[in-house]
């Protein structure tokens, strides 16, 4: 492919490009062990080019390691660039070019820096990073890497978010000519995968009402049934505004951050589901909620209130174990019961969500699924499922007493949860007035 030969007392390496067009390299004065291995190289490089694949890792490592100029000299053959850039380089000229995105989105990039010169030195050399790096970068992140913030391993979502970044970086880089297609040490690593693994706690309609109950006003009602009826995100909770509810079409229109990037995206009409109905107009009514924009307004300020802790308190006050990643635990199983009832497309307009990402994350396996297969679900006793808007409901356990004042005492003393039957509404007065006995009683926390 390509022919060495000398002319006076330096080597020459004669080659035709892709476009058949003969060009040459002169690598200079040095030994014809030397002057060959530069001729292997070039016909690697001219190979690889024509095939369309990537260079070899040895041919990637002799690039990396070249004077520069070497590098010169191949670069005016067309073999390849010879800007010399790090990796540090790399990262900060990216990260200026972003400036005007959702600072959301550049908080998930700092995050990957973080993570990215944990492991790799800023003054390491484009070329001479290699796949094999990053696949131990890769590993690296999931067995080492701490986050800052909580001192806990990444779980593998988390680190496919930062292969998928790095990933942008590199395919910048490309488009900027700081290196080659061939040269780009991302080219098959596999990013993971998004899907939450070990952390999904189903939050049946039993805890919800539960939930519901142990709020410390209507507006955390609202908050949790936006996130379990209506699998809102917290975001978009937080930037539901009342004229995005119609009443009398029985829907609201959800603005998504998340999403708003994708064209036609931006927003997604919702059902206005019976609980959900009931909620959003209890809170419409008070006295709180009279000329205000948004639904939710003593928890907007992220300075003020956190969400998360506040739902801890709820939980602890409702007697029911921990529930991580709540409101993506609520979000998830609501994503299940839609798509069981109504289907994907119909799952995928409402939630928000492409198929392909309901079913890698969001679509779980339920304990009623097994009892339904195994032929185990008393119709007598079960918990609201999908079917929960419906003219009819069913039977439901929650811990409420309604009978006599013995009864109440034996309940207070062994908090079991007898059955009971009634409409949603009458169940949530029911279990509001149980949890307002229970928190007289108790001094544990506070909101």
């Amino acid at each position: 492919m390509a022919t060495l030969f000398k002319e006076q007392d330096a080597w020459v390496i004669q080659f035709t490009d892709g476009n058949r067009k003969r060009r040459s390299v002169r690598p200079g004065k040095m030994s014809k062990k030397a002057a060959e291995t530069v001729k292997s190289h070039v016909e690697e490089i001219i190979s690889c080019r024509l095939a369309g694949r990537s260079l070899t890792p040895e041919t990637s490592d002799w690039l990396g390691k070249l004077p520069d100029v070497m590098l010169i000299k191949l670069a005016k053959a067309g073999l390849t660039t010879f800007q010399r850039h790090t990796l540090g380089e790399l990262w900060d000229t990216f990260r200026k070019q972003k400036s005007g995105v959702k600072q959301s989105t550049l908080d998930v990039y700092d995050y990957t820096e973080h993570r990215l010169f944990s492991y790799f030195d800023r003054a390491t050399h484009l070329r001479r990073l290699l796949p094999e790096h990053f696949e131990k970068w890769k590993t690296f992140l999931q067995t080492d890497y701490r986050s800052p913030r909580t001192n806990k391993p990444l779980v593998e979502a988390t680190v496919a978010g930062a292969v998928t970044k790095m990933k942008a970086v590199f395919n910048w880089a490309i488009k900027e000519k700081w290196i080659t297609k061939e040269q780009n040490p991302l080219a098959g690593i596999g990013r993971g995968s998004f899907a939450s693994r070990g952390e999904f706690r189903e939050v049946t309609m039993d805890e919800y009402y539960r939930l519901l109950a142990a709020c410390p006003c209507q507006e955390w009602r609202v908050i949790i049934a936006l996130a379990r009826i209506g699998g809102l995100r917290p975001c978009e909770i937080l930037r539901l505004r009342w004229s995005d509810v119609s009443w009398e079409k029985s829907l609201f229109r959800v603005t998504s951050t998340k999403t708003e990037r994708y064209e036609g995206k931006e927003t997604r009409d919702v059902p206005l589901f019976r609980l959900l109905h009931i909620e959003l107009e209890q809170l419409g009514k008070s006295e709180s909620s009279k000329g205000k924009e948004f639904v939710i307004n003593r928890y907007r300020d992220p300075e003020r209130s956190n969400l998360g802790t506040q739902f801890a308190r709820i939980v602890k006050m409702a007697g029911l174990e921990p529930i991580p990643r709540p409101f993506d635990s609520m979000r998830e199983i609501r994503s299940t019961e839609i798509y069981d009832e109504f289907g994907a497309f119909l799952e995928s307009k409402w939630i928000g969500h492409s198929s392909k990402i309901a079913k890698e994350c969001y679509l779980k396996v339920r304990q009623s699924d097994f009892e339904r297969a195994a032929g185990r679900q008393n119709p007598e006793n079960v918990q609201l499922t999908a079917r929960f808007w419906q003219s009819e409901i069913p039977h439901v356990q929650i811990p409420v007493q309604q009978a006599s004042e013995s009864a109440r005492t034996e309940l207070q003393e062994n908090e079991k949860s007898p059955q009971i039957a009634g409409s949603d509404e009458s169940l949530q007065v029911a279990a509001t007035t149980f949890f307002a006995e229970k928190r007289t009683r108790t001094s544990t926390s506070s909101y």
